[in-house]
């Protein structure tokens, strides 16, 4: 695992505190993910304990969530047994082009070295749509610390730069998620 000091470094059962949940808003952004399009397969890349996975799971979507954490994973695995599980970071997605039709990432970008090049893969992923989910720019008690935030002009910058067609910012009522077509 990288030490990466944006990277998660503490035990799952943060990732699935109540509290937590409550801010993620995961029925809503697993609605509008999906919103408008054909979904069946789904790439949660930093799936983490796999809520976002599980989820989707639930909506009827075949996953796949991808985590450079050993641990999570081994988590995630027990919380969505009918997922398929694999090691890897969003900078580098050991998938081939169009392998999905969503490729979601739920509070990762924040933690990726190169989120440029995060979402190049993505988009290189993607068949149908990227969609994101981050901690908006102000701090709360909840989150990444400042300095890690993204804000919306940066992320929408940053998917122009890797080739979206198009992208779209939505504020939810704790946080910050995004569309990006291919």
């Amino acid at each position: 695992m990288s030490e990466h000091e944006r990277r998660f470094h503490s035990d799952g059962a943060r990732l699935r505190a109540p509290e937590r949940l409550a801010l993620m808003e995961v029925p809503r952004v697993v609605a509008l993910a999906r919103e408008g399009i054909a979904v069946a397969t789904v790439l949660d890349v930093g799936t983490g304990t796999g809520v976002f996975a599980e989820a989707f799971s639930g909506a009827g979507c075949t996953v796949t969530g991808l985590d450079p954490n050993p641990e999570l994973l081994a988590l995630a695995r027990g919380f969505v047994p009918a997922a398929a599980f694999a090691s890897g970071t969003a900078e580098k997605l050991p998938f081939a082009d169009g392998s999905f039709d969503l490729v979601f990432l739920g509070h990762v970008l924040h933690e990726t070295d190169e989120p440029g090049v995060a979402l190049s893969e993505a988009r290189r992923i993607a068949s149908q749509r990227v969609a994101i989910l981050e901690w908006p720019q102000e701090v709360g008690e909840s989150g990444p610390p400042a300095g890690h935030r993204i804000a919306p002009s940066r992320v929408l910058s940053l998917a122009r730069e890797a080739g979206f067609g198009s992208s779209r910012h939505v504020r939810l009522a704790f946080m910050d998620f995004y569309v990006l077509t291919p």
